[in-house]
């Protein structure tokens, strides 16, 4: 497994309510190339409050990575992402929305918000496995992220 450029282990943030696919998350990242933290949180508030850095969170990491659902309780993940965005210390934070839902509508307002990538959760293990790699190896190794 490999490790960032400053030899610390990549922080990942899933903000996800499903518990079935926090453990194929897990298990996906796992297999991966990077060497990561992953970090969860089950709705909206949460992932705000540990993006923040907020009250419980208070000594977490920033992260590196957002995986955002979007059908989350108490705050949708668009909501989450329109407060990031909107956010000057949050902004360049990458979100990679992944989501069950294919509506145009979902897509088109998650760009708008400025979401770096759109991703439909497959059903299948191999399937969400894929995906979960080539977002592993696209941001985490080939994109160049900002300095935290």
């Amino acid at each position: 497994m490999t490790d960032t450029d400053e030899g610390r282990p990549v922080e990942i943030l899933l903000a996800e309510d499903n518990p079935g696919d926090v453990k194929l998350t897990e298990k996906a990242l796992e297999k991966g190339k990077v060497l990561n933290n992953l970090h969860v949180v089950n709705d909206g508030v949460e992932a705000l409050a540990f993006l923040r850095q907020e009250g419980e969170y208070g000594d977490v990491p920033r992260p590196d990575l957002l995986l955002l659902d979007l059908n989350m309780p108490r705050k949708g993940g668009q909501e989450v992402l329109e407060a990031m965005k909107g956010d000057e210390s949050l902004r360049r934070i990458p979100v990679v929305v992944l989501t069950s839902s294919e509506a145009e509508e979902d897509i088109i307002e998650s760009y708008d918000l400025h979401a770096n990538a759109y991703l439909t959760k497959p059903v299948d293990f191999d399937g969400f496995v894929d995906i979960v790699s080539s977002v592993e190896e696209f941001f985490l190794t080939v994109v160049k992220r900002p300095p935290k």
